[in-house]
């Protein structure tokens, strides 16, 4: 149910559109700030536009899927520490394998592998994709390492090291940075680069102030759909974007997720529900049937 709150401060009206927001048998409450002292048609037109973004938080987690998110958290923490390393190369290699290889690197699994734990150069492969492999594990181990909060300076180091010496001479000013040309995705047009800045920063916002009251797969998955969306990078959205999922779900003590490259298809599918159809809960089924079949706990 959607309702719009008024609260009154020094004389001032401060509007606010709320939905309520259930997760298995839990009720919260999420909010969006339309304004001050709205007239009746600016306020019904703002009432309209923040409906459409609450729409995306209807029905989040079922019951059964908080249990299971619950029980497989205290699996986890219980794997043993024995063989954290073993568990460690499996999983840097597999990820690394799937995130590089769903925007088209052609190192197998056994190349990556040897690549980043043996020191062993595939024949055949191009000096970018090579890079490509290194700079995820780069990445990946900075983002284990990190211990503070998720922030600008964070996304973009962690951009800084995925396409460092992968991009074209001509697009060198861009690592680490925000884009400062307009790409074309597909048959979508992303933000400006002038907005970038902003719907990042605006993104984040949402994540800090949302970050205790939904659950970790939830926040995840809202914020790297809208991430994709904002595509605020000219190379290696999909890969930062990846990496900001399990930086989330690690910060919050639940395995990582390694969305597989023979899935990409579905990936790609769920993802634009999600970002042009409001439509998370397709996003979140997928991230969550992911977890059920892996064994892979890291």
């Amino acid at each position: 149910m959607t309702h719009t709150e008024i609260q009154e401060k020094k004389g001032r009206k401060y509007y606010y559109r709320v939905r309520a927001i259930r997760e298995g048998k839990k009720v919260m409450k999420e909010r969006i700030y339309l304004g001050i002292n709205l007239e009746k048609e600016e306020l019904k037109k703002k009432e309209k536009d923040a409906d459409k973004k609450l729409k995306i938080f209807e029905v989040l987690l079922s019951y059964e899927e908080l249990e299971f998110l619950e029980r497989l958290k205290k699996e986890f923490s219980n794997e043993p520490k024995e063989n954290f390393e073993n568990r460690y190369e499996a999983f840097c290699s597999l990820f690394t394998y799937d995130s590089t290889g769903i925007e088209g690197n052609t190192l197998t699994l056994s190349e990556t592998s040897f690549l980043l734990f043996e020191g062993i150069v595939p024949k055949e492969k191009s000096l970018r994709e090579i890079n490509e492999t290194i700079n995820h594990k780069k990445a990946f181990d900075y983002m284990l390492k990190y211990g503070g909060e998720l922030s600008k300076e964070f996304i973009l180091e962690l951009h800084r090291l995925v396409v460092y010496d992968t991009l074209r001479e001509d697009l060198k000013s861009q690592i680490g940075r925000f884009r400062t040309v307009q790409v074309f995705v597909g048959g979508s047009i992303p933000p400006s680069a002038t907005e970038v800045p902003n719907k990042i920063a605006h993104l984040i916002k949402w994540y800090s102030t949302n970050k205790i009251k939904l659950h970790p797969l939830v926040l995840a998955s809202y914020f790297h759909t809208e991430f994709e969306k904002i595509h605020p990078f000219v190379d290696g959205n999909g890969r930062v974007g990846r990496l900001l999922i399990n930086f989330i779900l690690h910060k919050n003590k639940y395995p990582m997720i390694n969305i597989p490259k023979k899935s990409r298809f579905k990936y790609y599918e769920v993802l634009q529900k999600a970002q042009y159809k409001r439509e998370l809960r397709s996003f979140i089924s997928f991230l969550i049937s992911i977890l059920k079949k892996d064994k892979l706990r890291f």
